[in-house]
């Protein structure tokens, strides 16, 4: 049975979604959501990124991502699913209350399930990519394999 997630505040899996409230502190540097370093690594060493950095929620920190009047890193397309891998990991990794809960979901699939997001969700005709979802069940079964039997 596939688990859907996406608003933040749905309880428990709403954890798994960018937005939800569990700082991140990668490459040194603390971001306030999983969204907020995943958007500024868009725009790494400029101070756009510093700016999504500061952005007073993970919606804000979006919108600064998606701003198409900033040119994005030339290898962004090329290295986007492996910064996310390196997000997610530091986030579930950081946080044991939702690490948790995303080793509880066994080896069910995971999916954000936005109609809005071909590519890192199910889409709007539920045939999209689902990148996030397969980040969060790599990520679940690399944490449960160190984890061991007792973690399990």
């Amino acid at each position: 049975m596939p688990i859907y997630f996406y608003g933040a505040d749905e309880v428990p899996y709403g954890r798994f979604s960018n937005f939800s409230a569990h700082g991140v502190e990668l490459d040194g540097r603390f971001w306030p959501t999983s969204e907020h370093c995943f958007q500024a690594q868009k725009f790494t060493g400029t101070r756009h990124a510093d700016l999504i950095r500061k952005a007073p929620t993970p919606l804000r920190a979006a919108q600064l991502g998606r701003d198409t009047s900033k040119p994005l890193r030339r290898d962004w397309e090329r290295v986007k699913d492996d910064v996310m891998r390196r997000v997610v990991d530091a986030e579930f990794r950081t946080h044991e209350d939702i690490r948790a809960v995303l080793l509880s979901t066994g080896t069910d699939r995971i999916v954000e399930d936005t109609g809005a997001d071909h590519y890192w969700g199910r889409g709007r005709t539920g045939t999209g990519k689902n990148m996030l979802g397969r980040i969060l069940m790599s990520t679940r079964d690399r944490l449960a394999a160190e984890a061991g039997p007792v973690g399990r």
